[in-house]
């Protein structure tokens, strides 16, 4: 049986003419972090101390032992890596083993009967592309750097989001694999159902020694129940099992999530079988397809899965850490929970970061969220000539057979925003014909996909109409990315389209308070302070959020509190309106994929839970706003229309209270509608015209309430809205658990849009909901966890509404 030994220690890394120890899995900044020779490049303004790491090369070393041969009767030994970042060249006893320049592959290099001192040598990332550049010429980006030329974690160059901290290092794991005679060197499972009848066409590619070659093998394979073995064709077999009456894997809130265990083991036949390699992966057993048809609206975009059409619930991924070695499978399960709990039903792995760990895909698959996957290309016209190109094709390759049995994974998208590039923003003309990466994405990554897996649907990048016969970015057709909104716009003018398929838009906030005071230690904070401008990476960001906030309040003038309070809360309500209305117009528009949900660090960003882990409001209100059921007040210009929102499998009968109130909470108007909205159906209705909340007065709103679900209008901006002094009292009780308290605010006038931020009870409180809009006479039982022992009045000064100063 393959023997495997890991070599996770005994690493160094030289630096300065002495080694330090190394940490594998990892990378230059931890490793030169953990021995105090550079500060957190999170904290403060220390990213700019460390950019002279990634200009220098490094090298990672070690000793291998020779084997004992006493116990090791194994023909053969490899090295194998399964990430090397990214540009390094292998010796061992002084003997170059090969050159690596792909962070995203594996390698295996034969070292049978070799031992002596391991040098992996690294290159700076940016010797490499700029000698990949003098070979190719020069293409055109949106970011100075030059992340085209090699095929490395594009973000780790710095994003709009992200530092710029250039990473080196021996990045996933490292080990020694002993064998004889054969191994698997290839699995790839085709999972397929029809008619209650799961399939798995596998497809076995194996490795023979040299006097491995002839010998009968003898591949055997099972699943749900079923068993069954074929003899190996020289290097090659493929098995097929059917499994009658699966279950079916479903997306989250369509049903269950089952996983089935598939085993494969490869035997040398002979009077006593002896087991030679194994597999094992888990399975789920569903069809998905992607709807793109034409229709009266356009090119739709809509995800099928077991027959069922899905409005996707969907958040944008980054790389949870700017140095994703130090991503646990515990950090990607408590990351994804949190998407999970905010009613996301699928995550989309953005192209420019990396192919994530196994464990995010198992996490995925355990809690039915599907995965959308890019291909590692953003935001720039890649080269398509060598060497980058066999470097592409074989990272493709790899990724696809390593990926391809998760029952999350139901998309193939060939790169982010480089088609809309070359189309809109001058990449053509300045080309002049030189390649760019359309052949990758028209040509080379959809032949790798309808060969290797043909099981799952592929599109050329993100945003796409179809073809060329409609702009990259139609709204009208395939995907689109909205970002007019955010960059000169108020966000209620999410509400002027309804795109068949919103696969970006977002707006930003800063992080939550105690991140802000851990990142940014003794800062004096203020939106233009130092460490709040360079924790803000996009271009005019602290303008865009000042403007956004401008259209609705009142700018705070030297109260950073309030400013916090206010652009997180038009971060959430931004998010909210686009939602809510592209949700009121299913089935033309079939999704909205949130930009983002996590962050890599301490950043203002447009993310859900900021770079410690922590929610914003955001998080919370996706949970109402994706939520299987939801209530929404549409504005239009004859006045707000009511939409019933039901993405459950049953119909929803509501009877709804419409009420137009005056700013001191009175009644000028109130009626019922009795809606139903069928099984993942919407119902819309006109609200009544005396019901209208009148624009000139600024003094009335208009709410809507049905089994506990709450929808409000109000017509003019906060700023023009004659809110009362907001007035409500607080009361701290036991939540009844041990370890949690209820603050219950009770409210006297109009309270709009009540936070709690939990952080400012203690640095690991949080609590369980976000934005609250409380009528005079209504409380709110808001549960803490995590903040010890709470009173009153400290819980006083950690809530924050709208109009109170």
């Amino acid at each position: 049986m393959k023997e495997v030994v890991p070599l996770a220690e005994g690493w160094s890394l030289q630096h300065n003419g002495n080694p330090l120890p190394a940490t594998v899995p990892g990378c230059v900044h931890t490793d030169l972090l953990a021995a105090g020779e550079i500060p957190d490049p999170y904290t403060g303004l220390n990213e700019r101390e460390v950019q002279w790491v990634g200009r220098r090369a490094w090298t990672y070393a070690r000793d291998l032992a020779p084997a004992d041969t006493a116990a090791d009767s194994h023909e053969r030994t490899d090295l194998v890596f399964d990430g090397l970042d990214t540009a390094a060249t292998i010796t061992l006893d002084g003997r170059e083993l090969g050159r690596t320049r792909n962070m995203h592959r594996r390698y295996r290099f034969d070292v049978t009967g070799r031992h002596g001192r391991l040098h992996v040598e690294f290159a700076s990332a940016y010797d490499e592309a700029g000698s990949v550049r003098a070979l190719t010429g020069e293409r055109p980006n949106v970011y100075p750097e030059p992340f085209q030329y090699i095929r490395k974690m594009a973000c780790s160059f710095g994003w709009d989001w992200g530092p710029t901290l250039v990473t080196a290092g021996i990045w996933r794991p490292v080990r020694l694999e002993r064998w004889s005679t054969a191994r698997l060197a290839e699995v790839r499972p085709l999972v397929t159902a029809d008619d209650g009848t799961g399939r798995v066409e596998l497809h076995v590619a194996v490795e023979r020694t040299g006097s491995g070659a002839g010998r009968p093998l003898t591949v055997h394979a099972s699943v749900g129940g079923v068993r069954q073995r074929v003899t190996v064709d020289g290097t090659r077999a493929v098995v097929t099992l059917d499994v009658p009456d699966v279950d079916l894997w479903w997306p989250r809130g369509y049903g269950e999530q089952p996983l089935y265990d598939l085993e494969v083991t490869l035997v040398e036949d002979g009077p006593q079988e002896r087991r030679l390699d194994s597999w094992h992966r888990r399975i789920g057993f569903r069809t998905v397809r992607l709807d793109r048809s034409a229709d009266e609206h356009g090119t739709g975009f809509t995800f099928v899965v077991n027959g069922v059409r899905i409005f996707a619930r969907g958040v944008n991924w980054i790389p949870d850490d700017t140095f994703p070695s130090r991503i646990t499978p515990e950090r990607y399960r408590a990351r994804l929970t949190q998407a999970a709990e905010a009613n996301v039903d699928l995550v989309r792995i953005w192209g420019g970061g990396i192919y994530e760990d196994d464990a995010f895909y198992d996490t995925c698959d355990e809690l039915g969220l599907m995965v959308w996957q890019d291909f590692l290309f953003a935001c720039a016209a890649y080269p398509e000539e060598q060497p980058l190109r066999g470097e592409v094709e074989a990272e493709a390759r790899d990724n696809v057979v390593r990926l391809m049995p998760h029952p999350s994974l139901v998309l193939w998208n060939g790169n982010n925003e480089n088609l809309w590039g070359f189309r809109d923003w001058d990449w053509e003309p300045a080309l002049e014909g030189d390649s760019w990466g359309g052949g990758y994405y028209l040509d080379l990554l959809p032949r790798i996909v309808a060969e290797l897996d043909p099981t799952r649907p592929y599109t050329a990048g993100s945003p796409w109409s179809g073809s060329w016969d409609h702009h990259p970015n139609d709204p009208a057709h395939g995907t689109h990315h909205s970002w007019e909104v955010w960059n000169r716009r108020d966000y209620a003018e999410y509400r002027d389209s309804v795109p068949r398929f919103v696969a970006e838009f977002g707006w930003q906030a800063p992080p939550a308070h105690a991140t802000l005071r851990r990142s940014l230690p003794g800062e004096e904070l203020a939106p233009d302070s130092p460490g709040m401008l360079h924790h803000q990476k996009a271009e005019d960001g602290n303008g865009k959020l000042n403007r956004g906030i401008a259209r609705h309040f009142e700018l705070p003038e030297d109260d950073f509190d309030h400013w916090h309070y206010l652009a997180q809360v038009v971060q959430a309500r931004a998010v909210a309106a686009g939602i809510e209305h592209w949700r009121a117009h299913w089935p033309v528009c079939a999704g909205t994929v949130v930009w983002q949900l996590n962050d890599c660090w301490p950043v203002s960003s447009w993310a859900a839970v900021d770079g410690d882990g922590r929610s914003k409001p955001l998080h919370h209100e996706l949970r109402r706003v994706y939520a299987d059921r939801l209530l929404t007040l549409q504005p239009g210009p004859g006045g707000p229309a009511l939409a019933v929102i039901n993405q459950g499998a049953a119909p929803w009968r509501a009877t709804v209270t419409l009420r137009r109130l005056r700013a001191d909470g009175t009644v000028a108007g109130h009626t019922t509608v009795e809606a139903t909205a069928g099984a993942r159906e919407v119902a819309r209705h006109a609200v009544p015209r005396d019901l209208v909340p009148d624009e000139r007065s600024g003094k009335e709103f208009l709410v809507a309430d049905a089994d506990g679900l709450r929808a409000v209008h109000f017509p003019v901006p906060d700023k023009e809205f004659a809110y009362p002094a907001p007035r409500y009292d607080v009361e701290v009780v036991p939540a009844g658990d041990g370890g949690s308290v209820e603050v219950v605010v009770t409210a006297h006038t109009l309270v709009r849009d009540l936070l709690l931020q939990p952080d400012r009870l203690g640095a690991d409180a949080a609590c369980d909901t976000g934005l609250h809009t409380l009528l005079p006479g209504e409380h709110v039982r808001l549960r803490v966890r995590g903040a010890g022992a709470v009173t009153a009045d400290a819980a006083r000064a950690a809530l924050f509404c709208v109009a109170q100063r």
